[in-house]
């Protein structure tokens, strides 16, 4: 058994029979669409750069409700992206995964482009992955990994794929419920 096939067939599986196919046809007012008050989403900032709220801080509890935009940038950037950056990638010298550096100057803030970063990120990780053999999947993160240095690869593999399929799922029931005419209950 090689576990490289295995962990990519997972995500390749699901992103072609589940995630990718739900984000079909997002609209720019769907991706923006605010289900209640107070949802965290991908806002324009002072500089003219469009950010996610609520990075860098400690969740609250409850969490507050999301966007699609929200949803979208978070497993395109935080989930898949700088992952795939550190690990696979051009970080930069001395970066781990949580390093800021490696997000986006700036995130999409239309639904078209929102689903090319996606589809991008989804790549890149899926493409690095492929590429490890066993001994690589079964080694130590290392400093790159920060609090998680000790942990294989394989690890962090299954981490984000159960992310990327919780998040997803997240994606899909947003989707339905703006279907649903749902739509003026938010602001």
């Amino acid at each position: 058994m090689r576990w490289g096939p295995l962990l990519t067939d997972q995500l390749t599986f699901y992103w072609e029979t589940s995630l990718w196919p739900r984000v079909q046809g997002l609209t720019d007012d769907e991706y923006l669409w605010e289900p209640v008050p107070g949802c965290w989403s991908v806002r324009p900032t002072a500089d003219g750069t469009w950010q996610a709220e609520g990075v860098g801080l400690r969740e609250p509890d409850p969490a507050p409700v999301t966007t699609l935009a929200w949803r979208i940038a978070h497993v395109a950037v935080d989930v898949l992206g700088t992952r795939a950056r550190t690990f696979f990638g051009d970080a930069p010298p001395g970066a781990d995964m949580f390093d800021p550096r490696l997000r986006p100057a700036s995130l999409p803030s239309t639904a078209d482009a929102a689903l090319a970063l996606l589809e991008e990120s989804y790549r890149a990780w899926r493409d690095g992955l492929a590429a490890c053999d066993d001994d690589t999947l079964a080694r130590p993160l290392g400093p790159r990994a920060a609090d998680f240095a000790d942990e294989p690869l394989a690890a962090l593999a299954t981490h984000l794929h159960r992310e990327t399929m919780h998040h997803g799922g997240e994606i899909g029931l947003l989707r339905d419920l703006y279907r649903a005419g749902l739509r003026g209950a938010g602001t």
